[in-house]
């Protein structure tokens, strides 16, 4: 009898000291899973880069080909206007060709007539031509692009929105990279033009920091950039008209972006490449439900392009070791399990800790990213930024930002559910629903 005692006291020991296990293990943030090492591995590679930065001769040769600038106009009115004047003034001794494809003309005569306003003021700026293309019959982004690249004359070929405006010496800073043969396109960071308008509008802006300039500039560097943004990308023409130019359907940017890299294993010196003296500026939503119509769509299309459009085309036989390992680490652990496990992780410490201990527990959690994104941002405003002064007000965000982070994943979760159950990709503004059903479903 003393003997089962023992026993059951051993039992009820190693229960009570299981559980303890429990409790510690769910109040560890999955960031020490999921992100820490993405942010690590990101770090130092922009180390790496800023290092050789400082302690290489910088080289500049003479080198200004043709470059088109394809715009794709869908309802800007005046403000493709910005855009248009924002590339004419480019500090860029060669020709810059402007392309400006009004998609849906006669429901955007506004558009057209405001294009039409600006071809006297082309005149004045030598090395600069504007063609207008009005497109009676509305095809989206992808029929304007390729109706572009058809049209270019240039050697490089820029996919711009007609909302983005641009620094003057972007087209010099990013045509200087196709020097190289290996390059096959570039882009720069994004910032968020009205930045100041509204909390949201300020949560994204110190969003694009962290992710469009500080992630993409260190993933560059490891030749693994996720993707080149359908609102600012540089591409070398030949070889996008190589590849066939763009695909039917949406998320033409990643399903892009995952083409180029698909030629990695043949061609395992081609590079994407990320320039930061390439500054282009845009809007980002104004009110929060503009903001989650706009991740709906942009995190509903993740699961398109892997599941459906390129389910066959991810492996290490294509896109080598790299891409593969890194598209599996940040495309599908981090974007497409990430969101679910956060639901779970969260619902499942409500139902099973005490009410008091869970509040503390998601306090500890909060915490542990501000303080991870704190770090982040004072690492980006020493070491990165170009405008320390304007990116030292997103200071005063950063205690939301942790909070603008958990909902935005929450959402991914569903946005990426609405994909799978309602086919998602169908309901978007990008283009007309007989297009999108023309893409691969």
């Amino acid at each position: 009898m003393e003997s089962l005692n023992q026993a059951w006291s051993f039992f009820l020991i190693a229960t009570s000291r299981f559980q303890d296990i429990e409790y510690v293990f769910m109040l560890i943030p999955f960031v020490l899973f999921f992100e820490l090492p993405l942010y690590f591995v990101n770090w130092m590679s922009v180390f790496r880069y800023l290092f050789k930065k400082s302690v290489d001769a910088p080289v500049s040769f003479p080198y200004y080909p043709r470059v088109t600038c394809a715009i794709t106009c869908y309802a800007e009115g005046k403000a493709v206007q910005s855009t248009v004047i924002s590339l004419l003034e480019q500090i860029y001794p060669g020709h810059i060709e402007i392309i400006a494809m009004v998609d849906g003309v006669q429901k955007n005569l506004a558009t057209y007539q405001a294009l039409k306003e600006l071809v006297p003021v082309v005149a004045g700026y030598p090395k600069r031509s504007l063609v207008i293309i009005p497109k009676i019959q509305r095809g989206g982004r992808v029929s304007s692009l390729n109706a572009g690249l058809s049209r270019a004359q240039g050697e490089i070929f820029l996919a711009l929105d007609g909302d983005t405006s641009f620094d003057n010496q972007m087209i010099s800073s990013a045509a200087a990279h196709f020097r190289n043969p290996d390059i096959v396109a570039v882009t720069g960071p994004m910032r968020v033009r009205n930045a100041r308008k509204a909390i949201i509008t300020r949560l994204q802006s110190l969003e694009y920091m962290l992710t469009m300039q500080i992630g993409k500039l260190g993933f560059a560097k490891l030749n693994v950039i996720n993707n080149v943004p359908g609102a600012f990308g540089i591409f070398r023409k030949s070889f996008i008209q190589k590849i066939g130019g763009w695909n039917t359907g949406t998320a033409e940017d990643l399903d892009l972006t995952l083409r180029i890299k698909q030629y990695h294993q043949r061609y395992p010196h081609l590079r994407i490449e990320f320039e930061p003296g390439a500054v282009s500026h845009t809007d980002a939503p104004e009110s929060f439900k503009d903001f989650l119509k706009q991740r709906l769509r942009w995190d509903g299309d993740l699961w398109y392009i892997y599941s459906n459009k390129h389910k066959y085309g991810i492996s290490a036989s294509r896109m080598g070791w790299s891409n593969f390992i890194f598209l599996l680490w940040y495309g599908i652990l981090f974007q497409i399990v990430m969101p679910f496990s956060i639901v779970i992780y969260t619902i499942y410490m409500a139902v099973k800790l005490p009410m008091l201990t869970f509040f503390l527990s998601m306090v500890l959690v909060y915490l542990f990213y501000l303080g991870l994104i704190t770090l982040q941002y004072i690492l980006y405003l020493v070491l990165v930024s170009d405008r320390k002064w304007e990116d030292c007000h997103a200071v005063l965000i950063l205690p939301v930002y942790p909070l603008f982070q958990f909902v935005s994943r929450v959402w991914s979760a569903f946005a990426i559910l609405n994909q799978i159950l309602n086919k998602g990709h169908l309901d978007s503004a990008m283009a007309p629903l007989w297009v999108l059903k023309k893409g691969k479903q």
